[in-house]
């Protein structure tokens, strides 16, 4: 079976590509907006069936997968940054912090979607502001939700995870393939 990746992510497709998923990638574009009162399972939720609902009209009779990850602190739901001060903002606010990154996942094949979240707790070392300065120079916090990316650069400031390590680079595998299969 081939499926449908309805994201433009590079890293999502690489985490199917490394775990022998066969897909195509078509990427969908919806509104991200967090509505209010939304809580973040609530909101990753939304935006993966939405994802996999757009993806699934454009290719009707085939498996697609939407997916869509956000990171928490203090309640707060943190997604790509908007420009190097935002991302230095947030990466302000995890320095030395346990944060959560909710991922969720959903499948839409035959007219039903299938969706689960995947939720895994960060804890960042203290980061100096050079630190900051230094990673958000490199680019690499542009696209990434929270302004990190666990499996590049900022996998120096990681003390610990507890979680999905797929779900944290934005698509957890074993989740992915439990949708799948039911």
């Amino acid at each position: 079976m081939t499926i449908v990746l309805a994201s433009a992510s590079p890293r999502r497709a690489e985490l199917l590509r490394a775990a022998g998923f066969a897909f195509v990638v078509d990427p969908v574009h919806i509104d991200e907006s967090v509505l209010p009162g939304e809580t973040p399972d609530a909101h990753v939720r939304r935006l993966a069936r939405a994802k996999a609902q757009a993806g699934a009209s454009r290719h009707p009779g085939q498996t697609v997968l939407g997916a869509d990850t956000v990171v928490v602190i203090d309640g707060r739901i943190l997604g790509k940054p908007r420009d190097d001060a935002d991302a230095a903002a947030m990466l302000s606010a995890l320095s030395g912090r346990v944060h959560q990154v909710y991922t969720a996942v959903a499948v839409a094949d035959g007219g039903a979607v299938r969706d689960a979240v995947d939720v895994s707790a960060v804890t960042f070392a203290p980061m100096a502001p050079a630190d900051i300065a230094a990673y958000v120079a490199s680019g690499e916090p542009g696209d990434k939700a929270g302004a990190y990316a666990i499996q590049g650069w900022a996998a120096r400031f990681i003390e610990r995870l507890e979680g999905s390590y797929s779900g944290v680079v934005g698509l957890p595998v074993a989740v992915v393939h439990r949708l799948l299969i039911s």
